[in-house]
């Protein structure tokens, strides 16, 4: 997604069926875990509906049924949501990357945090589970990028305020931060670019950083 993202980018373009699939999840998980979240999407899924059925219909072609049942055909279907097996506290939506619950997940430590990164990529952006421990922060930095998180369990307080369960926050170049966990915090972390580490230390570190 080029230029400035934003709460509405997200909404409206997950009801168009249009975002990459790093965004996807986390608007699909963020749906599961705010009830203001679900609330503001049905009013953009309605819009939605509400312009489709303005566009001027296009003529097909004579054996466009035939090509679509063939498309349909070679396409493999997705693996369901598991909805039944697995820990309770794993968002529908995340479940078929965690079937066994969080804590099973193969953490790797970076830093202040540990992350495990998730096989879902599209239009640049990577997808990560990042989780603190109380009191743990991340350094002061700004973004390469656009960086979107979104709380799972727990909360984190930065510039922008405290968040909590079902909180997404969206920063880009134009953010500075630190975030700190307030408590055990679980995140669903999306970016697009490395973080900038700022003052002397961090621009010395910064070589080192990857997404």
């Amino acid at each position: 997604m080029n230029g400035k993202i934003t709460h509405e980018d997200l909404l409206l373009g997950h009801a168009a069926g249009r975002l990459p699939a790093p965004l996807a999840l986390l608007v699909r998980t963020q749906l599961a875990l705010s009830a203001e979240a679900r609330k503001r999407y049905a009013l953009y899924a309605a819009l939605a509906g509400v312009l489709l059925e303005r566009l001027e219909p296009a003529r097909l072609r004579a054996d466009a049924w035939e090509r679509l049942e063939r498309a349909i055909d070679r396409v493999e279907p997705a693996a369901p949501e598991a909805r039944h097996a697995g820990d309770p506290r794993v968002p529908p939506p995340l479940r078929r990357y965690a079937p066994r619950g969080f804590e099973r997940l193969p953490w790797r430590k970076f830093g202040p945090l540990y992350e495990v990164e998730l096989p879902v990529r599209g239009d640049g952006f990577r997808t990560r589970l990042i989780r603190l421990g109380p009191g743990a922060g991340v350094p002061r930095h700004t973004h390469a990028g656009h960086e979107l998180t979104l709380v799972i369990e727990g909360s984190f307080r930065d510039a922008q305020g405290v968040h909590r369960r079902g909180d997404l926050v969206i920063a880009d170049p134009s953010v500075e931060h630190a975030p700190v966990a307030e408590e055990e915090c679980l995140c669903l972390w999306v970016a697009d670019a490395p973080l900038k580490l700022t003052g002397p230390l961090g621009r010395l570190l910064n070589p080192f950083l990857r997404i």
